[in-house]
């Protein structure tokens, strides 16, 4: 037979299970799993932020660039002597240069002269032919010797009007002379009863008129001496300037000989017989025999520093001769400019034109300033910005900093930088548009 299947029982027909039973007994959680609960709900939240910042931290900033370690030249500021000097390279060259210049144009027909030879004043270096300017010059010293002529006319006539001058002065002393004696012998006569008044007074008139025309004739020989000597001089100065012309048209010729204008060594002569030259042509120069300068090009960062007088120390061999500034040229040219150097003292013997010699040219005294080593940073900086690491080594800030003076070694820092901070020394190039480095 089927048994019937039994009712579930609802919750008031159970029978009550005491609290001591196995059955269906509360199980109390475990401390640490309390703890492992307690963790998730609040940690998870911290980790998530801790993430997000950490993050956050590890992005560049705007305007930062990542770089390695090793790409970087790092150096500390320091207090030190600065030792303010520059080195330079000069090269040799004669103290003085005399260039020969073509007065006078025309063809080389000889050349007596060679490049390098040690001339004396007045050695004939070339000869040079020029028809033209042959014929010039004759038609040339006619004209002045016409002129002359005329000239030598005037002196003559001039003299000869002096001459006519003087010999009518003469003439009228004389016939006072005679005047004034037979006046004498009449006047005796008339005293004597010989001679009446008025025979007399006739031979007085006579000496009268020559002693008046002797007056007239020499207050106009008292002038015509004063035009003639205005006329003579004026005379004499035309005859010196017509002379000195006809040395000029003379001297024309004369230039056709190219000559040393002084002792030397011949140097820059090239001339080959036929060539043509104009007037003003540049055919060589004369250098100083044994006597020399050093010319040094140097950075126009030194233009206001290098003066006229400064001392200087040229390394000749195994020898240390002192030189001096004496001339600064101020043009600039390609970023430099050229001073000029002489000796203090003889140089030693066996030194050639254009020879290399290095300087140390001496700006200022040595002192203690802050000072960095001078590097790549400055040619991109130009010494008015530097990176300097954090002290943590892992980044890096663009600040303005002023330098002052340089040397090949040091780099004087006025303001920006303290003692201690480290700078990059490297080159910038690379992030020149960079404020911020990132250094890992």
């Amino acid at each position: 037979m089927d048994r019937p299947i039994p009712q579930s029982l609802s919750d008031t027909d159970r029978p009550h299970q005491p609290l001591g039973s196995s059955m269906d007994r509360a199980v109390r959680p475990s401390r640490n799993r309390r703890m492992v609960r307690r963790a998730l709900r609040y940690g998870a939240p911290i980790a998530i932020v801790a993430l997000l910042v950490a993050g956050w931290r590890l992005v560049p900033a705007s305007g930062t660039l990542s770089v390695t370690h090793d790409q970087l030249t790092i150096a500390t500021v320091n207090s030190a002597p600065f030792l303010d000097y520059l080195p330079v390279r000069a090269s040799v060259a004669p103290l003085n240069v005399t260039y020969i210049d073509a007065v006078q144009g025309g063809e080389v027909v000889e050349v007596v002269a060679r490049d390098g030879a040690l001339v004396k004043k007045g050695d004939v270096l070339a000869r040079l032919t020029n028809p033209q300017l042959q014929l010039d010059v004759t038609s040339r010293e006619a004209q002045i010797a016409s002129q002359l002529g005329a000239v030598s006319a005037q002196r003559l006539t001039l003299q000869q009007t002096r001459t006519t001058e003087e010999t009518q002065l003469a003439e009228a002393r004389y016939s006072l002379l005679k005047a004034q004696r037979e006046l004498s012998i009449r006047e005796q006569l008339h005293g004597q009863g010989f001679e009446s008044d008025a025979n007399v007074q006739s031979y007085r008139d006579e000496a009268n008129y020559y002693e008046q025309r002797l007056k007239r004739l020499e207050g106009a020989l008292t002038q015509d001496l004063k035009v003639a000597d205005r006329q003579g001089t004026e005379i004499d100065e035309e005859e010196q300037r017509l002379r000195s012309n006809l040395d000029v048209v003379e001297s024309s010729l004369d230039a056709l000989i190219l000559r040393a204008p002084l002792l030397g060594r011949l140097t820059n002569f090239d001339l080959q017989p036929g060539q043509s030259l104009k007037a003003g042509d540049k055919i060589g120069q004369i250098d100083s025999e044994g006597l020399y300068r050093l010319d040094a090009d140097i950075d126009e960062f030194y233009l206001g520093r290098v003066a006229v007088g400064e001392h200087a120390e040229a390394d000749l061999g195994n020898m240390k001769i002192p030189v001096t500034v004496s001339r600064v040229h101020p043009q600039v040219t390609s970023g430099q400019f050229r001073a000029e150097l002489t000796f203090d003292r003889p140089p030693p013997g066996g030194l050639r034109r254009g020879e290399s010699v290095d300087l140390r040219i001496t700006l200022g005294e040595t002192h203690r300033a802050l000072v960095l080593p001078n590097g790549a940073w400055l040619e991109s900086s130009g010494g008015s910005s530097a990176f300097v690491v954090a002290s943590n080594g892992r980044k890096a800030e663009r600040i303005s900093i002023t330098s002052g003076r340089r040397n090949p070694e040091q780099v004087e820092i006025t303001s920006g930088l303290r003692e201690g901070d480290h700078v990059i020394i490297s080159s910038y190039n690379s992030y020149k548009n960079f404020k911020n480095l990132a250094i890992h």
